[in-house]
């Protein structure tokens, strides 16, 4: 008997095989790179998570943890590490998709100052929420329902979505860096507060460039673009440490500080954003996990009623729900992973991991975890594969015990990777029909409302609604999915959710 040569590929084992990495034109150099400087570009919230809801005392004056601040800062740093490790790993394990997840920034605002200071609602009725509307959003998907959602959006619509990430991604970056920031006067008090004659935004420091943390800004940006031209392997991480190097450098000669004092309020507008990055005195800490339990999941329903919790849960899930939906389609666009129909591989994986990183981040009292975009940052380096995500995830466990370090890299080191990939991901506008208004206005929509309104939810939410309105005027409702309608009567009422409770009388 002969044998003849078959075209189909050999049949790899290892990493390779389980994670597909040469089948999606990767390699582990690239996948371990990409998931390093994902962990950089966002472990910025293993510092910002304790500062926005373990500052924070619930309507009866208890903080997380049934301590002081300082207790509930160290234990929401642990419990932010600890969660997002382990639900990135499983996302790169189960869903094999360079996605990184943790707390979700607004989510844990809407959390802190929306939820638990309700009258008599405690921390742990408010995580309770928090995990309700995880379960929930798992049932959507065990039920299909999520996804079935996902396929009835038109392929260009996605790509709008995609494309007002990108500039979402780039605001957040150049905002966080200080590069683009509000207005602000002297208070009086040695202090600074919002200038209420001035525009919304400025450039720098009174339209001029301030301070060494932005000169930080400007060199690490420049760097990473020269070296992206050059095409330098892992430009994107060279980038950020080398800028965390040379602003450890000037903190040390020149003695910047902080823009904020302890109280959170700017006294320093030419200082860093978050975190003044000095070598540590301490670079290992033991961890304490003791947050993780903390929530009890029917409280609020006997505080606030019925209604109100309802009501509550359906606004943290829509926000959660469409968040993932145009995080996994953007970052599955820029890694070309989408398939005819503008869907990431084993989409149903990806979005059960993160309903389920939903129900963690409750149970573990730190908020709802979701989808970072950041993680493009990981997949403008190279990453193709869910092998970056168990380095993202693993590097974040190590972050509990070395915290320490992660507080060295400042905002302006690690903000340009944003950039940087924000301008990767507009490359995409190209791709929608700018003739078909159909398509063109709820795409120029979704761009802009993303960046302006600093959410993408409501930016997915106003391109939605045009299009159904669009095709409603011209004659065309029969081509709307049946599911985009039912989406739509979902935005409206996430749009109008104050005037319903007026109407029914919640506060």
């Amino acid at each position: 008997m002969s044998t003849t040569a078959t075209s189909s590929p050999p049949r790899r084992g290892g990493l390779d095989g389980y994670f597909h990495i040469t089948e999606r034109g990767s390699t582990v150099g690239r996948e371990v790179r990409g998931g390093i400087v994902t962990f950089f570009t966002m472990a910025y919230i293993v510092v910002l998570n304790p500062l926005i809801i373990g500052t924070q005392a619930d309507s009866t004056g208890g903080f997380l943890g049934g301590g002081d601040v300082g207790r509930a800062i160290t234990l929401v740093a642990a419990g932010t590490a600890l969660v997002a490790g382990v639900m990135t790993i499983v996302m790169g394990v189960y869903a094999n998709f360079p996605i990184a997840l943790a707390t979700g920034l607004g989510l844990n605002a809407f959390v802190a100052f929306g939820i638990a200071k309700l009258p008599q609602m405690t921390w742990a009725d408010a995580m309770g929420l928090v995990v309700l509307e995880g379960i929930v959003i798992t049932v959507l998907v065990l039920t299909g329902f999520r996804t079935a959602v996902l396929r009835a959006v038109p392929a260009q619509l996605k790509t709008a979505i995609s494309v007002g990430i990108g500039l979402f991604i780039t605001l957040i970056g150049l905002v966080d860096s200080g590069l683009v920031r509000r207005p602000t006067v002297p208070s009086g008090q040695g202090g600074f507060t919002p200038n209420p004659s001035g525009p919304p935004l400025e450039f720098a420091v009174g339209g001029f460039l301030s301070g060494w943390p932005l000169l930080v800004f400007v060199v690490g940006l420049a760097a990473i673009v020269g070296m992206i031209a050059l095409k330098v392997k892992g430009a994107i991480l060279w980038g950020v440490l080398g800028a965390t190097v040379l602003a450890v450098v000037v903190e040390a000669v020149f003695h910047v500080g902080s823009s904020t004092n302890a109280k959170g309020e700017l006294v320093n507008p030419a200082g860093w954003g978050l975190g003044v990055p000095k070598l540590p005195s301490t670079w290992v800490d033991t961890p304490d996990f003791g947050l993780l339990g903390h929530f009890n999941l029917l409280g609020s329903f006997s505080k606030i009623g019925v209604v109100a919790a309802v009501l509550l849960v359906f606004t943290l899930m829509l926000a959660d729900f469409f968040d993932t939906m145009g995080t996994m389609v953007a970052i599955g666009s820029e890694a070309g992973l989408l398939d005819e129909d503008g869907n990431p591989p084993q989409y149903q994986r990806i979005l059960l991991v993160d309903s389920l990183a939903a129900v963690a981040g409750g149970a573990g009292s730190v908020s709802s975890n979701t989808a970072y975009i950041e993680s493009a940052s990981g997949v403008g380096e190279g990453a193709r594969t869910g092998l970056a995500s168990v380095v993202t995830g693993v590097l974040f466990l190590l972050t509990t015990f070395l915290a320490p370090v992660v507080g060295v890299v400042p905002y302006e080191a690690a903000t340009p990777a944003l950039v940087v990939v924000g301008f990767l991901m507009m490359q995409q506008v190209k791709e929608i029909d700018w003739d078909d208004l159909e398509i063109a206005v709820p795409a120029f929509l979704a761009i802009v409302l993303m960046p302006f309104s600093y959410s993408i939810t409501v930016g997915i939410g106003a391109g939605f609604l045009a299009f159904v309105f669009l095709k409603v005027v011209r004659g065309k409702a029969a081509q709307i999915h049946a599911l985009m309608w039912v989406v739509a009567g979902l935005f409206v009422v996430y749009f109008a959710i104050d005037p319903i409770k007026t109407v029914l009388g919640v506060a």
